[in-house]
């Protein structure tokens, strides 16, 4: 498929997506600064979240409107205080989508509600995130795919039937290209909780699918990982300092390690290459390097050949190792020298 200007698909590189998220701490001028380092970084594109909340939640107290769970990264906060602090201003977006048009990276977002993709259709995104929280949202699903763009759909926090059931919505509603991410909805994930080896089963699943990975573990390991198991999408959060704070700076990725991810992961496809059994025409040259049987001592005319006075060593231009064994305690016709590689016509 493609978005924007990018190919993306299991014959090209992986496409990298820096979300920011709250990362922006309610400055516009550090959400530029994001921008930008993502762009220097490499990352194909930068993704933005679109809501209030309002659009998120309802200004209540008690139950689960707190956030109770002590082994949160946000307990103790109200979800609709937390959302307030996290959301991106409406107003930011055409300058923040124009200004990453101008650096020369993709921006894009994440709708939460109908009336996001209502405001970012105006702004004319070229695809659609769908969030791990809203992946069972029908209405939301209808409402994306009815713009006829690619979507990329994070898998976290539902069974296989739920990502069944929201593909099928999905696509009886206009979506042609679909790019579905394993996904672990924790903060941070862990490495043990990650499950890579999703990724193949979702693409057997999903044939029509691309397939890709949402990731909140430390550092580049389990998206590097993830080349190879298939996925070609891969998205971070992402920040400038986690020491910075805000909502997601404890689990984001820094620009330095957002660069390595970049190349590693683009090293990762190149290096899967294809099926190869045979010597590439790049090693020929090194052959000559390979053990083969040499005269290692002077070897007079009929003198009999010994593990004293030939060996396998390098480089490669005498008899193969294979043989080794079998001309020992043969004799020589002629004198051999020392350094010379041994030839069965030097055999009696």
């Amino acid at each position: 498929m493609k978005i924007g200007s990018f190919e993306i698909g299991s014959n090209h590189k992986p496409f990298v997506i820096a979300e920011m998220s709250g990362n922006h701490n309610q400055s516009i001028e550090r959400a530029k600064e994001i921008i930008k380092a993502a762009a220097d970084s490499g990352a194909h594109a930068v993704k933005l979240q679109t809501y209030t909340a309002d659009t998120m939640t309802i200004d209540h107290k008690g139950g689960l409107f707190d956030i109770t769970d002590k082994n949160s990264l946000w307990y103790g906060r109200n979800l609709y205080e937390l959302y307030q602090e996290a959301h991106t201003p409406w107003e930011w977006h055409k300058p923040l989508f124009e200004y990453a048009q101008s650096l020369g990276i993709m921006c894009f977002s994440t709708p939460f509600d109908e009336t996001s993709v209502d405001f970012l259709e105006q702004l004319n995104v070229p695809c659609y995130k769908i969030a791990s929280f809203e992946n069972t949202d029908h209405p939301l699903l209808k409402k994306v795919a009815q713009t006829g763009k690619p979507v990329i759909m994070s898998t976290g926090i539902a069974d296989v039937n739920d990502i069944i059931e929201s593909v099928q919505v999905l696509k009886e509603n206009g979506c042609k290209n679909l790019v579905l991410l394993k996904c672990t909805s924790t903060y941070p994930a862990s490495p043990e909780n990650t499950n890579l080896v999703t990724i193949p089963e979702l693409q057997r699943i999903f044939p029509d699918c691309i397939i890709g990975l949402s990731d909140h573990t430390m550092g580049i390991g389990a998206g590097v990982a993830s080349v190879a198991l298939g996925a070609r999408v891969i998205e971070k959060h992402f920040t400038l300092r986690r020491a910075d704070g805000g909502v997601d700076s404890t689990f984001s990725m820094e620009p330095a390690e957002m660069k390595s991810l970049v190349i590693e992961s683009e090293r990762a496809f190149l290096a899967l290459g294809s099926v190869q059994l045979e010597i590439q025409k790049a090693e020929e040259k090194s052959k000559v390097f390979k053990r083969s049987v040499y005269v290692v001592s002077d070897i007079k005319a009929g003198e009999v050949l010994t593990k004293n006075n030939i060996r396998t060593i390098r480089p490669g231009d005498g008899l193969a190792p294979r043989f080794y064994e079998k001309i020992i305690g043969k004799r020589v016709k002629a004198e051999l020298k020392r350094g010379t590689p041994m030839k069965l016509e030097y055999i009696d």
